[in-house]
């Protein structure tokens, strides 16, 4: 029997904001549940309710763990090539507070959270929360539909999320650095001209390299255009510095640092 069935002071609190509309919900964030009180469940912030077992907080704990391990499994499959320490430093960014917010924000969830009517009446939600109503609901479907359809559901939310932390967008920006140096030198903006690519369709490898000016400097592979543009931004930086190049221009997977 499900919790919020035999406790009886699991209910919304009378000073709530609203109840929200599951089925709009599960639209926007794309899965049908078979047991919509598992997501009624997951959008119930402490403020909501009338008891702390009754709201997200639970379901938020397991969707920590649960991201945690799906962000961590993605990592170590889809770059073979990185280092403990630089999947750690990836998956911090993936999962952070400020990724979840984000994502959360993007898919239009907090809409549909309970709050308290003091916290709904505030015009900005924390951030906090809003990020800790994608851990639960990513507990609920986890709960719902096992671990295959939480794994779906993060992947499909959180891809983009995993390359832009690889690519630097989300840490050491060496592109952004390229083009500074450029600008504040030669005048001009770095072009990443296209070298050589290899493998099939659904998984091609990038070979580009940076250039400034009329200088062009140790090309990077990478799995995307964008991973490898910034890796060739990373391979000038180190050069432009008279240090060892970051990734090698020989392979297709490059087995340099990333730092």
């Amino acid at each position: 029997m499900p919790f919020y069935q035999w406790i009886p002071a699991l209910h919304n609190d009378p000073n709530c904001n609203s109840t929200p509309d599951l089925d709009s919900c599960q639209g926007k964030i794309g899965y049908q549940f078979r047991n919509p009180e598992l997501l009624a469940a997951a959008l119930k912030h402490a403020s909501g309710v009338t008891h702390r077992l009754a709201s997200n907080e639970r379901m938020e704990f397991l969707g920590d763990a649960i991201l945690g391990l799906v962000v961590c499994e993605q990592l170590y499959q889809q770059y073979p090539e990185y280092l403990e320490g630089e999947m750690t430093k990836i998956k911090s960014i993936v999962v952070s507070r400020d990724t979840c917010a984000r994502v959360c924000e993007r898919i239009g969830l907090q809409e549909y959270l309970v709050l308290g009517k003091g916290m709904a009446a505030d015009p900005e939600i924390p951030r906090s929360v809003i990020a800790a109503v994608l851990e639960s609901l990513i507990a609920a479907i986890h709960l719902d539909g096992g671990m295959a359809a939480a794994r779906d559901f993060i992947l499909r939310l959180m891809a983009e999320e995993i390359e832009q932390a690889v690519s630097g967008e989300s840490g050491s920006n060496y592109k952004s650095q390229l083009q500074q140096f450029a600008q504040r030198e030669h005048g001009v903006t770095p072009a990443y001209p296209l070298l050589d690519e290899k493998g099939p369709d659904h998984s091609k490898c990038f070979k580009i390299a940076a250039q400034v000016a009329q200088q062009q400097f140790a090309p990077a592979w990478g799995k995307s255009k964008k991973e490898s543009e910034q890796r060739a931004a990373h391979n000038a930086i180190n050069q432009l510095n008279g240090d060892p190049l970051a990734y090698s221009s020989d392979e297709p997977m490059p087995s340099g640092s990333k730092s």
